[in-house]
């Protein structure tokens, strides 16, 4: 059922997943006040004007961060994410709020802490959220932890991880931000997905149809049809 502040739920598709990370805040506003209705715009528009005003705490916690907590009821849950991040971007939350937002908040507040990174964290300081979101089976949090913050920041050896951790747990590796780029001639990328491969043959089971795209990806000589030039 389509929750009653949204004007359609099949208009969301394409605010999920890393796309999140992917949009400017600017962008995403707009995009996201074009899709609640008046009584959810209105609150949206009071709760970026709270964080921008008072970023800081005023007792044990932010006004910006008990409206984290509302989003949900309030746009609804399938606009709640980008809410979120809106809120963020708006406080300017640094590290250390964005660590205690992640510590202290459910599952879908993490996610937007994971969504907002590339827009408020420039270094790696933050990787050990990611790090964190990595080590979970959540299949959203893991799909916001592979984005562009990621891409930029997180070691060969982790983001390898990462990739065949997409591959056990089910998330597209669509969701891998920069995935192009980061997997071309990876010689060691090629080596732990053949093993995978070999690993799921012998066990009789079948080999992600993900698992060779990313194997083409990581061949030098290769242009993978329909995926070379884009971003994924």
């Amino acid at each position: 059922m389509t929750h009653p502040h949204a004007h359609q739920a099949t208009s969301t598709a394409d605010t999920q997943g890393t796309t999140l990370a992917r949009t400017p805040p600017h962008d995403l506003h707009s995009q996201l006040a074009n899709r609640l209705d008046g009584t959810a715009r209105a609150w949206l528009d009071q709760a970026l004007d709270e964080a921008a005003t008072h970023p800081g705490a005023h007792g044990p916690i932010t006004v910006w961060e008990l409206r984290l907590a509302e989003a949900g009821r309030r746009c609804g849950p399938e606009h709640a994410d980008a809410a979120r991040i809106l809120i963020l971007h708006a406080a300017r939350a640094d590290t250390d709020a964005l660590t205690r937002v992640y510590a202290q908040g459910t599952a879908a507040e993490r996610r937007a802490v994971l969504h907002a990174l590339p827009h408020l964290v420039p270094g790696p300081q933050a990787l050990p959220l990611v790090e964190d979101a990595l080590r979970t089976n959540d299949t959203r949090l893991l799909a916001a932890a592979v984005g562009p913050y990621a891409a930029r920041h997180l070691d060969a050896h982790h983001w390898r991880h990462a990739v065949l951790k997409c591959l056990f747990t089910g998330v597209p590796v669509n969701e891998v931000a920069d995935l192009d780029r980061r997997a071309h001639a990876d010689d060691e990328l090629a080596r732990m997905l053949g093993d995978y491969a070999a690993e799921r043959t012998a066990a009789g089971r079948p080999v992600p149809q993900d698992l060779h795209r990313v194997l083409t990806l990581t061949d030098p000589t290769a242009t993978p049809p329909g995926v070379h030039g884009k971003e994924s």
